[in-house]
C-alpha cells in the first residue's frame, strides 16, 4: 500500500558547512573569507542577508550561483549539488550590466536568445516583461535614454525573463535615490508574490531588509558566519511601503542595529 505522507520539497537553495578561502596576495596563507556558513531557504521565500563590510556576503551569492566553488561544504539547488552555473539560478547585480548598443528589449532577450529561444517567443516574453515592470513603450529604447530606476527594472525584467527559481540580488537598488529605491522595492516585492520566486537578498539597508524579507541572516566579520537569524514577524511582504510603517518594523531595524554593534546604546537580543 502507498504510504498516505508526502515527501516534503527540498529547499531551494541550501548552503551545508560552507568555507571559501581564497589566496591572498603576498602572503603564503590562504584568506578565510567564510567559514561554516549553514542555512536552507525553502521555495517562494524571500531571505536578506546583512552584515559587515567584507563579511562575505557577496561571496556566499557568487558560491550560490556556481561562478566560484566551496573550499569546503556543499551548496545545494532543489536538493542537487551546485557544481557550476545553474539555469535555475539567476543573478541580478547592483549595476544594472544592461549592453549599451542592444535596445531594451533586445537586453531582455539576451537570455533567452543564448539558451535557442525562438524569436518570436522571445518576443512575446519580452513584451510580457516590459509591462509587467512598467516599461511599455521603451523596449525600442536603448540604456543611455533610460533613467537609472527604468535601468534596474529592465534588468530585473531581464533576470526574470529566463524564468529562474531563485533569484540572488546583491544590493540591486542601492545605486538609486532614496525615492525611486522604494519604488523599485514595491515593484520587486509584487513580482516575487505574484511569481512564487525565491529570493536571496543581499543589502546593507536594514529597512530594506525589514520591508523586502520573510527572515534576515545576520553575518559576523570576516571570517564570515551566520550569527542569528530574525523572523520578520510582520504582515505585507508584498507590499514594503507599508510594512516600513508598522509598529513592529522599527524595533526590527533597531534589533539588526544591536546586532551588528551599530548603536553602543542598543540591546542585543
Amino acid at each position: 500500500m502507498a504510504s498516505s505522507t508526502t515527501a516534503a520539497a527540498p529547499p531551494a537553495i541550501a548552503f551545508s558547512a560552507v568555507d571559501k578561502r581564497f589566496a591572498a596576495r603576498g602572503q603564503a596563507a590562504e584568506l578565510l573569507a567564510v567559514s561554516g556558513v549553514s542555512f536552507a531557504v525553502q521555495p517562494g521565500e524571500v531571505v536578506a542577508i546583512i552584515g559587515p563590510s567584507g563579511c562575505g556576503k557577496s561571496t556566499l551569492l557568487n558560491l550560490g550561483a556556481g561562478l566560484s566553488r566551496p573550499s569546503a561544504g556543499q551548496i545545494e539547488v532543489a536538493g542537487e549539488a551546485v557544481t557550476g552555473p545553474n539555469r535555475q539560478v539567476a543573478f541580478m547585480l547592483q549595476k544594472d550590466l544592461l549592453m549599451p548598443w542592444r535596445s531594451i528589449a533586445a537586453n531582455i532577450e539576451f537570455g533567452l536568445e543564448l539558451r535557442g529561444v525562438a524569436a518570436a517567443q522571445r518576443r512575446h516574453r519580452s513584451a510580457e516583461l516590459l509591462a509587467q515592470c512598467r516599461l511599455s513603450g521603451f523596449g525600442q529604447h536603448y540604456p543611455h535614454q533610460l533613467s537609472g530606476g527604468m535601468r534596474q527594472r529592465a534588468a530585473l525584467a531581464r533576470t526574470l525573463a529566463v524564468d529562474p527559481d531563485v533569484l540572488l540580488l546583491d544590493e540591486p537598488f542601492s545605486a538609486l535615490d532614496a525615492q525611486t529605491k522604494m519604488i523599485l522595492q514595491q515593484d520587486l516585492a509584487r513580482t516575487v508574490r505574484a511569481s512564487a520566486k525565491t529570493v536571496l537578498l543581499i543589502t546593507h539597508d536594514l529597512s530594506e531588509a525589514v520591508a523586502l524579507s520573510d527572515r534576515i541572516l545576520v553575518m559576523s566579520e570576516r571570517p564570515g558566519t551566520v550569527i542569528a537569524q530574525i523572523v520578520v514577524d510582520i504582515p505585507g511582504r508584498d507590499n514594503p511601503m507599508l510594512r516600513r510603517t508598522h509598529e513592529r518594523a522599527g524595533a526590527c531595524v533597531a534589533r539588526l542595529m544591536g546586532l551588528l554593534k551599530l548603536d553602543a546604546d542598543t540591546a542585543v537580543h
